[in-house]
């Protein structure tokens, strides 16, 4: 299993693209191996995959916005741009789904990019807050709703903090399940790894028994900088991965 960094984590590390791109080499010398994209300083995706390859670092994974592939002319822009950073998914950070309304268009266009990117070899996903687990769409979850069409990126600390047991929706989801976001935190607030009191061990025990490849870190809320909070994250990895 190997680990990767949600950039948004990092966002007040840097304050112009020149930073940004310095921010890979350090982001691998703490120890991890993947990045994943909150935007990229609009910057052309070979500067940053050139980048990245100097950092030894990969793109796993981006949160854009669901409108970036809501037409068949924008999925195959989206694929176009997961190839150019050598990612084989392509996510979203959340999108409208408090009605059954929203809940259809958001299954509409998953539905359509999931059918295009299975001959691309891209799968389109959806990161989870604690809402989806909460919001009932006719008797249905709205998470168990998105799931039939989009593939997942579970936040483990979201979907804790809404009661859910980890280890059995992971396992029991596995073949929806492309990455998870590990994050801890107390009352709904993001902490460092061990920081908090989420199901971390858990979480990452699932990850491995369902064989995931990736898992990302991401704190919302990172103290004092960001490098420094991933840095105190991966002793955590390292201590009990």
């Amino acid at each position: 299993m190997k680990y990767a960094v949600q950039l948004y984590t990092l966002r007040r590390d840097y304050e112009d693209a020149d930073g940004f791109l310095k921010l890979f080499k350090e982001i691998k010398a703490i120890g991890f191996d993947g990045v994943e994209f909150a935007g990229w300083c609009n910057l052309e995706p070979s500067v940053v995959k050139a980048a990245l390859d100097e950092a030894g670092l990969v793109a796993v994974g981006c949160h854009c916005s669901m409108e970036s592939f809501d037409t068949d002319e924008k999925i195959y822009e989206a694929i176009k741009t997961a190839k150019a950073f050598g990612m084989d998914c392509y996510g979203v950070g959340g999108a409208a789904h408090k009605t059954a309304e929203d809940i259809e268009r958001l299954r509409a266009v998953y539905r359509r990019a999931n059918e295009i990117g299975a001959k691309e070899g891209i799968k389109f996903y959806y990161h989870n807050h604690s809402d989806e687990f909460l919001i009932d769409i006719d008797g249905v979850r709205a998470q168990d709703l998105i799931a039939k069409d989009a593939y997942l990126e579970v936040d483990t600390y979201w979907s804790f903090h809404a009661g859910v047991d980890n280890y059995k929706y992971i396992t029991e989801n596995k073949d929806r399940i492309v990455h998870l976001h590990i994050k801890d935190g107390i009352d709904g607030h993001p902490k460092a790894l061990g920081e908090g009191n989420g199901t971390v061990k858990e979480s990452l025990k699932a990850a491995k028994d369902i064989g995931l490849e990736w898992v990302v870190l991401e704190n919302d809320d990172p103290v004092p900088t960001g490098l420094e909070d991933i840095a105190r994250s991966m002793e955590f990895f390292k201590a009990n991965a």
